[in-house]
């Protein structure tokens, strides 16, 4: 800028220098408010529960693993299928099903469908999703009769069949955890408050350690139609803790044989291109 500036363009210079100011707070006031309203409104409505419906359970030796999958360190592994530490440890053993991973969560009174990611299945692009988000719908008072503020029924939703062929002989959803959070409510209390209004996985042991082979023993056949072999099983690790007089579920672990083949009957994409859905169930076929 040149010198020596007359005293009105020195008067302008200051409130274009004011007026830029106030533009430039009024951008960062802006710009809050946007995160303010992301925070409080958009990831309300993304994921109501503010994180993921359910996380990963960690693999057996041995167990067939997808290239984001992890295992469970050599304590856990000694515990689900050699020897546990002391009587406190009880191991229950379930068949692990091939589906799509769900739930339904009590929030702020509603009962809403959640994917996996925790997202509203209502408003997922796949076609699965919004079909188990109308079934929870069907199902409102079912889900009211076990579900508390803030908790979640999470399952299987074998509707479309992934890597399995299912020929169910009961209803689409299979409810394996209720939780809270991130806690998990022990097996005992949760079929309790299920009161046999839901489908379970089969129960293939409880008790101590379960190996692998022993579990494969009883494995075949599959408790849910399962055409050809069943994927292979979950181990829930629960125990006792004397200080606090209650039991709590600890890990869980699972096993997947090693020729499965993950998402075999899925086309790549959601329209069809590739391949036809195989749908196992309907809403307009008989259950």
């Amino acid at each position: 800028m040149r010198g020596n500036l007359s005293e009105v363009e020195t008067a302008i210079y200051r409130v274009y220098n004011i007026v830029l100011d106030v533009a430039l707070k009024q951008i960062e006031i802006l710009d809050a408010i946007n995160r303010c309203l992301y925070i409080y409104i958009m990831i309300p409505r993304l994921k109501p529960l503010g994180h993921k419906s359910y996380g990963s359970i960690p693999h057996l030796i041995g167990s067939r693993r997808g290239p984001r999958d992890y295992g469970v360190n050599e304590g856990q592994q000694r515990i689900c299928c050699e020897r546990a530490r002391d009587k406190h440890d009880e191991i229950i053993v379930q068949e692990k099903l091939d589906g799509a991973n769900v739930s339904a969560a009590l929030v702020g009174g509603e009962v809403l469908a959640l994917t996996r990611s925790g997202t509203l299945a209502a408003e997922s692009d796949f076609a699965q999703h919004v079909l188990f988000a109308d079934w929870v719908a069907a199902n409102q008072a079912r889900f009211r009769a076990v579900l508390r503020e803030k908790e979640r029924l999470a399952g299987e939703w074998l509707a479309l069949a992934h890597g399995t062929i299912y020929d169910l002989p009961h209803e689409p959803f299979v409810a394996f955890d209720l939780m809270t959070a991130q806690e998990r409510t022990p097996f005992d209390e949760f079929t309790q408050r299920l009161n046999g209004d839901f489908v379970l996985p089969r129960l293939l042991h409880r008790g101590g350690p379960l190996s692998v082979e022993a579990m494969l023993e009883r494995l075949e056949p599959s408790g849910h139609g399962a055409q050809g072999l069943a994927e292979g099983a979950v181990w829930r690790v629960e125990r006792w803790i004397p200080q606090r007089k209650k039991k709590v579920v600890d890990f869980l672990a699972k096993y997947v044989r090693p020729e499965k083949v993950d998402g075999l009957y899925l086309p790549k994409n959601s329209d069809e291109t590739e391949k036809p859905f195989r749908w196992l169930w309907r809403p307009d076929a008989s259950e």
